[in-house]
């Protein structure tokens, strides 16, 4: 086998994996070994090899001492971080989209938006519309560098589950993407950025709300050090 030909099939297994791992077929906390892999995917060890050092450098696999390889669990730290580079990120992509994006792309965003308040009872559709309305908001910015960026970090937030239907989170999204739109229509940068982050803080307040109602934070015991809670 030549040097191209494992590289292709190394690329293919990685992006079978990682589709894994996105759709939730490879739910975070499920322990992996090469050969599970290989064995799933109908491929050998090395390209399943390969394909797994790239997603630990991606942050989606993550290899422990004596427990192995597993699909990443984010932590508490790890959900803030992501979430403070989400607001950074989408903000400077929609900045960007304000004065980029062309009439194809606002309309395409247009009719998504209009799309949701029909999609409210339907989780799996929601979700669908709402990540193609980020993706096209993130290709409406025309920057390849930061495209990349947001790719990664799109990547690693399909880690976690999706809060769109709990707690009136699906009303108050569309409320903020209408939002969004008018500022990217008006191609006013400042005022889209503004809402991008406003949009990223809400979604984390959502998340962190949900972290406290599963148990995903310690509780300080009066008098004592704090406890993983029950």
């Amino acid at each position: 086998m030549d040097g191209q030909t494992q590289i292709g099939r190394g690329q293919e297994a990685y992006e079978r994996v990682r589709e894994a791992i996105r759709d939730g077929s490879l739910p975070p906390g499920v322990r992996l070994t090469e050969t599970d892999l290989a064995a799933r995917f109908g491929v050998s060890r090395t390209p399943i090899r390969q394909a797994i050092a790239r997603l630990e450098a991606e942050g989606l696999l993550t290899h422990e001492p004596r427990r192995g390889l597993s699909v990443t669990r984010h932590d508490h730290a790890q959900m803030v971080e992501l979430y403070a580079m989400r607001e950074i990120l989408e903000g400077a992509a929609a900045r960007l989209a304000a004065q980029h994006a062309s009439e194809v792309e606002l309309a395409a965003m247009e009719e998504l938006v209009a799309r949701e308040p029909a999609c409210l009872g339907d989780a799996a559709r929601l979700v669908e519309v709402n990540q193609s309305l980020h993706g096209l908001l993130y290709l409406a910015a025309h920057n390849r560098y930061l495209l990349r960026s947001l790719e990664q970090l799109s990547a690693a937030m399909s880690l976690l589950p999706s809060l769109l239907t709990r707690g009136g989170r699906a009303e108050e999204a569309h409320a903020e993407h209408r939002e969004l739109l008018a500022a990217l229509r008006a191609r006013d940068g400042e005022a889209a950025e503004a809402v991008a982050q406003r949009h990223a803080r809400s979604a984390q307040r959502h998340r962190l709300a949900w972290l406290v109602q599963t148990g995903g934070v310690p509780v300080a015991a009066p008098g004592g050090t704090p406890q993983e809670q029950r």
